[in-house]
């Protein structure tokens, strides 16, 4: 019997994937292990890999968007009848944005099955690097090459197997300029510009179609908002001691170069240790305390926000903090975190300090019932020993789901990470 391949769940917040390519044709022998297809997921561009051990008989969509166990393949033995398997042949088509929809009946007996194809915009970008007559480049480098107007065939990939990733693009924009491309790179272009011919000359506009991960963002985020009774609470911190010891802690850290960044996800980890109610979920019949902690830290990519998660960050020194979120701050901004680098979080610390941010409000990461928003260090004056002096001041606030987590058990954690910060000492003992 045929293999009836679906379009896997790959996230836990995958609720549809996007089939950038094919790695392999109809008529290709396929073993396990083997490399079928690129899936972009709502949080990074994915390998799915063959299970199965036959050939590819069928592929339903090319290219385009299908839900989570919506039909994408059939893998079996030459000459298997795996039509009568998905009802007799129907097979999914895709719109013309690549939405995967319900296929009319199949074809008359004596004719070819059509294979479901997206309808592109453009052609295709020629001259291949990759398999298959294809170019070996992740959908983020081709839609800033696209916006750039760069010939992504001419770009030298620096990834894995020679695979174009961003930083090439963004190489060839710094040294060479943007060469012009007589094509397009990709069917699937991320923005248009379409001047306005009903108003005043020069009022023109952009429209860029919603990536998966913004869907997923506005999905979540939307759910949480709505869904978990917010409340904020604000403290200032007097961070003197720790700008004071952070440059000795990196001399003893050499090469590693600690951020505040690093002391605040520590100080928090065990901060969260005494105060476990923090470091809880809402499940809606019953509240699950957790006795880890793993903190998710929120990191800026070019498509929205992912949180890779810091695992028993309690347990963990500074520098192995530091390398890990470098690590996977990294891997995210290059669409290569796995799920399970991105899930478990029982805590989200989320700072804006770089950018000069004062004070902000975060919105809850689910499950979490708790985020902790992060600003930046300001020089100004406080009151010292009775004396008007310069202080090193850093704001906080703490977003709280009220269903899991009162005034005061928010406010007691506060105070806790406020004095370890003030004492930064503390965590080295």
């Amino acid at each position: 019997m045929a293999e009836i391949i679906k379009m896997p769940r790959m996230s836990d917040t995958m609720i549809e994937g996007n089939i950038v390519a094919w790695h392999k044709k109809e008529g290709d022998k396929v073993s396990p292990g083997d490399l079928l297809a690129e899936i972009e997921t709502d949080k990074a561009t994915m390998d799915f890999e063959s299970l199965w051990e036959g050939t590819l008989l069928h592929v339903a969509i090319k290219e385009g968007v299908v839900p989570v166990e919506g039909l994408i393949a059939v893998i079996g033995k030459p000459g298997e009848d795996w039509k009568s398997q998905i009802g007799g042949g129907s097979t999914p088509k895709a719109t013309a944005n690549g939405q995967a929809k319900p296929a009319e009946p199949s074809a008359p007996a004596g004719e070819p099955e059509p294979v479901a194809e997206v309808a592109p915009a453009s052609a295709p970008t020629p001259a291949p690097t990759g398999g298959g007559g294809r170019v070996k480049a992740s959908p983020l480098a081709k839609s800033i090459a696209k916006e750039a107007g760069i010939d992504i065939a001419a770009v030298q990939g620096s990834g894995d197997g020679g695979r174009i990733v961003r930083r090439d693009v963004e190489a060839v924009m710094d040294n060479k300029g943007a060469a012009p491309t007589t094509e397009p790179a990709e069917d699937s272009a991320p923005a248009t510009t379409a001047p306005s011919t009903n108003f005043a000359v020069g009022e023109t506009f952009e429209e860029k179609p919603v990536s998966m991960m913004r869907k997923a963002i506005a999905r979540r985020l939307t759910e949480s908002k709505n869904g978990a009774p917010h409340f904020y609470l604000t403290m200032e911190i007097n961070m003197d001691k720790a700008v004071e010891l952070r440059p000795k802690l990196n001399e003893l850290a050499a090469p590693v170069k600690l951020s505040f960044n690093d002391i605040v996800i520590k100080a928090a980890a065990v901060a969260l240790r005494k105060h476990p109610a923090v470091n809880s979920s809402w499940l809606g019949d019953k509240i699950r305390y957790n006795n880890y902690i793993h903190i998710g830290v929120a990191v800026a990519v070019e498509d929205g926000l992912l949180v890779p998660v810091v695992k028993n960050a309690d347990l963990k020194s500074l520098s192995a903090i530091n390398q890990e979120v470098k690590v996977m701050a990294e891997k995210a901004r290059n669409k290569k975190l796995q799920p399970d680098e991105m899930s478990g979080n029982t805590f989200t610390i989320s700072n804006l300090g770089m950018f000069g941010i004062e004070e902000f409000t975060g919105i809850i990461n689910p499950p979490d019932a708790c985020i902790l928003a992060v600003g930046a260090i300001i020089q100004k004056p406080i009151v010292k020993g009775g004396e008007i002096v310069v202080g090193n001041m850093m704001k906080v606030t703490l977003s709280c789901d009220h269903r899991v987590v009162d005034g005061a058990t928010g406010s007691e954690f506060l105070q806790t990470l406020k004095g370890i910060l003030e004492e930064p000492m503390r965590l080295l003992v």
